[in-house]
């Protein structure tokens, strides 16, 4: 059974009413007011695919063009056209004007004449886009069904084929936004946009819930998106029943007003679309609902693998961090807490999210370096020498030398870390003695963060710092060792920092 956790409306607002199916809208052309009473009489009990048609009559071929531009949405689907009204060749000016100047080519044009000599069949049928051509003395009431027919049974057609291309762009664009999204919920806000999208109607308009199940990890499922009310914790029966049914018989399931859509990912995660409406899918609908199923399994499990990867990447510069520190007889919570202190520092300071994240996954790689560095060195109790000191600062260098030629945009940003992270803002530290914003923002941060958390530890060296100490330092080095705006930032909001120490505390 799917989780309480799983939110939708209540049942009556699920359930489906069925609409009225719109009308075949056709034109009539004709300056004979006897030839719209007839084709009227005749149309009155027509119907294709179990809907009507609604005549249009206009007098003249400037009264055509008016409802012609009127009708932006293309809903007239056929319209048949006397030649001779205002002049001998109206008819044939209105047919070139629709499928030039007006570019419709979906229309069905059916011309229709009293006087064949006016407009010669052969010649009339080779120069102009029409779709069909009859004499008013030939075209009895059979015919003029069967030429309806026909006329509405292409026009169908090329109106799904058009939804069809329209449908496909937005399923393509869709996907293009999935690949952007480096987050579940940015990727669960974009399913529920780009569903209405696809579908061409409002998000208020639809029932939507994406659902997956890992069986992997176990039978769980997990809600991708929903825009189903919070205030409803039962989930109604009939869409409980239709998204097991998906899941448990391991295929997409198809109603009248819903859509399950099942697909299975390469890794084994099986993946449920559901949809519903108010009134009926259209059977376009339902096709291009499975082909954007299909896109949201692919983009879901390639943001689980950019999670993972993301992960393994953080975890792997904690380790190389705290490996580095175990070798200097300190524990491995300093990096950790470089991390956190970075990362609130970048936010502060105004950095977008992704550039927070990628100095807080590199900032714990800032002493990479003191492998390097022998252990009578890097271990030594008291004082060094300047010989040793000039050793130790090699430590900057070396963690540059060891990070800059990797690919890996985290392990860049950690090269420009051990890098600068000694560097002074008044051009007094090392190795390169830069000086301002010549120094990168990332180092600058990393530089604050690592003394405000080494100054309030225990080292082999030194006893832990008090937060006055600490405060009444970066007072004194505001401007001249640290950047003026960080430091102010780090003394604004003191006690934020100073409670990711206890976050992650030293083992005792």
């Amino acid at each position: 059974m799917l989780g309480d956790d799983l939110l939708f409306f209540d049942e009556d607002d699920c359930a489906a009413q069925t609409s009225t199916l719109a009308a075949w809208k056709i034109l009539v052309v004709d300056d004979e007011p006897e030839i719209h009473t007839v084709t009227r009489l005749v149309l009155a009990d027509f119907t294709f695919e179990d809907r009507p048609v609604e005549l249009i009559s206009a007098a003249s071929a400037r009264e055509a063009r008016e409802i012609l531009t009127a009708d932006t949405a293309g809903n007239i689907a056929v319209a048949i056209v006397d030649v001779v009204m205002e002049t001998t060749q109206a008819g044939l000016e209105l047919v070139h004007w629709v499928r030039t100047s007006l570019n419709n080519n979906v229309i069905r044009l059916i011309l229709r004449t009293g006087q064949p000599g006016e407009a010669p069949e052969e010649r009339v049928i080779r120069d102009y886009d029409i779709n069909d051509y009859k004499n008013k003395t030939e075209l009895t009431a059979l015919r003029l069904k069967t030429s309806m027919y026909a006329a509405l049974r292409a026009y169908r057609d090329i109106k799904l084929i058009e939804r069809h291309r329209l449908g496909l762009e937005k399923v393509i664009s869709a996907t293009t936004e999935f690949i952007e999204c480096d987050t579940l919920p940015q990727f669960a806000s974009a399913i529920l946009n780009q569903i209405s999208i696809v579908l061409g109607i409002e998000t208020s308009g639809i029932i939507c819930c994406a659902v997956s199940r890992d069986n992997k990890s176990g039978p769980q499922y997990n809600i991708l998106a929903t825009n189903l009310r919070q205030s409803t914790t039962a989930m109604p029966a009939r869409v409980r029943m239709h998204i097991e049914d998906a899941l448990n018989q391991h295929r997409s399931i198809q109603g009248e007003d819903y859509f399950v859509s099942y697909f299975t990912t390469k890794r084994g995660m099986e993946n449920v679309l559901y949809v519903a409406k108010d009134d009926p899918l259209e059977p376009d609908q339902h096709h291009l609902l499975s082909f954007f199923a299909n896109s949201i399994a692919v983009a879901h499990e390639n943001i689980q693998l950019r999670e993972v990867i993301r992960e393994s990447q953080k975890e792997l510069s904690y380790i190389i961090g705290e490996a580095v520190e175990m070798r200097s007889k300190e524990t491995g919570s300093h990096v950790k807490r470089v991390a956190h202190i970075s990362a609130m520092l970048a936010e502060l300071y105004g950095l977008n999210e992704n550039e927070a994240e990628m100095i807080k996954l590199a900032s714990p790689l800032h002493d990479v370096g003191k492998v390097a560095i022998p252990d009578h060195i890097l271990n030594k109790p008291g004082r060094h020498t300047e010989e040793e000191m000039a050793i130790m600062r090699t430590h900057a260098r070396a963690g540059y030398d060891m990070l800059y030629k990797s690919s890996n945009p985290i392990l860049r940003v950690g090269a420009t870390i051990a890098h600068e992270h000694h560097e002074c803002w008044d051009g007094s530290g090392y190795p390169r003695g830069l000086t301002g914003e010549a120094i990168s923002i990332a180092g600058r941060i990393s530089a604050v963060a690592d003394v405000f958390d080494a100054l309030g530890s225990k080292r082999c060296y030194k006893a832990a710092w008090s937060d006055a100490e600490i405060y009444q330092y970066f007072e004194q080095h505001r401007g001249t060792r640290f950047d003026p705006a960080l430091v102010d930032l780090l003394l604004g909001n003191f006690d934020q920092f100073s409670a990711i120490r206890e976050m992650f505390p030293d083992p005792e």
